[in-house]
């Protein structure tokens, strides 16, 4: 039996620009961070690039017709910034805007919802030469984009989320160095992490302007266990929290950085800078893919975090621990923290590395993504009957494609794709997904959340 959700709950699936677009010099792309680090001997697993990836530019339609089949109602794509300002700012480029206006009028005709992700890595190598996301006026560039982009698409868009997991964008490409554009500046990056915040509000304000309709979020978020009952872990653990959590929601939420956080932060606010993060949400976007356990590092250490894995739980195949119920923990511990603050809430991604291939009858058998899905759609639908306003799910993702620093070694799509071939095979969890939809009340009605 098929988990249960409310009438008009959202499914959907997400994918990003670079994993799965390939086409990344045609019809006028300029170059991005991602471009440009994956060219870098040594940062990607397999020594792959996104240069063909999925090729989901040229074969969009065929997606497309695969998500029709598939029959969820809602779609999360993000736009890539060098396909529309090449070198990041200035005139649009014709042909970019027409790819996503094709997409966009494709995905309506097969009655599915897009929701569009305006930054998902993909900084123009142009702006990274200026200084990235460490210059403020990457802020103003990126408001510019969020403009143009929201002028073309806003009539047709249902869901906008500026910048997808700038947490995860701050410490993987800016604090540690193993994303684009590998740079390991520790603490220095809440430049970056402060300058990403403001971009969001500066963008949400431009696309709220242009006539979107629903603007929100997709912020990383995940329960923060500490190692142990030491005092140094459990403060090591809650300072961890405050990075990857709280600095995040709290400012977009309450306008304010926390307390443990704050003085770290007073170099960087400018007057106004709290109110322009803290722009009105139509909802609230979670991404979820697993617990973290922290521990403190030694003193003589430069980091000052150990990340550990929680012990007695499955894996995924890139080892990342399922618990299902950690999701339900934080969903039902943000409602009873913010409140009156918080929007409706949308599981903007969620999703495991499962990396089986085809059998010798050419079915991939991927019993155990469809178990990950199975119980983390009931998470949900516990956490709303805790009285959580949970509207969608949106799985990660639809295609197989370029997993980011581990190249094309994992696999998270509904539909396995050959890189060699770009072959599209659905997985059983395609159809799975595809039957649990079918058995929801009005779930992939235009008319959802």
């Amino acid at each position: 039996m098929f988990p249960q959700l409310p009438a008009g709950f959202r499914f959907g699936t997400s994918t990003a620009a670079y994993q799965i677009e390939g086409a990344a010099t045609e019809d006028g792309k300029g170059p991005s961070i991602w471009d440009t680090f994956v060219s870098s001997p040594g940062r990607i697993a397999d020594g792959s690039t996104g240069e063909v990836a999925s090729d989901h530019y040229h074969r969009y339609e065929e997606d497309v017709a695969l998500l029709r089949r598939l029959g969820a109602g809602g779609y999360r794509f993000s736009v890539s910034w060098p396909r529309i300002q090449p070198k990041g700012s200035g005139p649009a480029n014709p042909q970019g805007l027409a790819f996503y206006d094709r997409l966009i009028d494709r995905l309506l005709e097969a009655e599915v919802a897009p929701m569009v992700t305006l930054y998902h890595w993909d900084l123009p190598q142009a702006l990274q030469e200026d200084g990235g996301w460490l210059n403020r006026d990457t802020v103003e560039r990126f408001a510019e984009y969020a403009g143009i982009v929201g002028a073309a698409f806003a009539d047709r868009v249902e869901h906008w989320v500026p910048i997808n997991q700038p947490n995860v964008h701050t410490v993987q490409g800016h604090a540690v160095g193993v994303h684009a554009p590998g740079m390991p500046l520790l603490f220095d990056s809440l430049w970056v992490a402060h300058h990403l915040l403001v971009g969001h509000g500066r963008a949400a304000s431009a696309l709220r302007a242009a006539g979107a309709a629903s603007i929100g979020c997709a912020n990383n978020h995940a329960p923060i266990w500490p190692a142990s009952d030491k005092d140094a872990d459990v403060g090591a653990a809650k300072l961890f929290d405050t990075l990857w959590n709280g600095m995040f929601l709290e400012s977009m939420l309450l306008g304010r950085y926390p307390a443990d956080v704050a003085p770290l932060m007073e170099d960087l606010v400018r007057p106004g800078d709290l109110v322009t993060i803290r722009q009105p949400l139509d909802f609230y976007g979670v991404n979820y893919y697993n617990p973290m356990k922290v521990a403190a590092a030694p003193d003589e250490a430069e980091n000052p975090f150990e990340i550990l894995e929680p012990l007695g739980h499955p894996t995924t195949d890139n080892g990342w621990v399922i618990v299902p119920d950690a999701l339900r923990e934080w969903l039902i511990t943000f409602r009873a923290r913010y409140r009156a603050a918080l929007p409706p809430i949308l599981i903007t991604e969620s999703g495991g590395c499962f990396n089986e291939g085809p059998g010798p009858d050419g079915v991939v058998d991927d019993q155990r993504r469809i178990d990950y899905l199975d119980a983390h759609l009931r998470a949900v639908a516990v956490a709303i009957d805790r009285g959580v306003d949970v509207r969608g799910y949106y799985t990660s993702t639809l295609l197989d494609g370029f997993e980011w620093a581990e190249g094309f070694t994992q696999r998270f799509g509904l539909v396995h794709v050959d890189p060699d071939t770009q072959d599209r095979t659905p997985k059983r969890s395609f159809d799975w997904y595809a039957g649990m939809v079918a058995s929801q009340p009005s779930a992939n009605s235009l008319s959802g959340p």
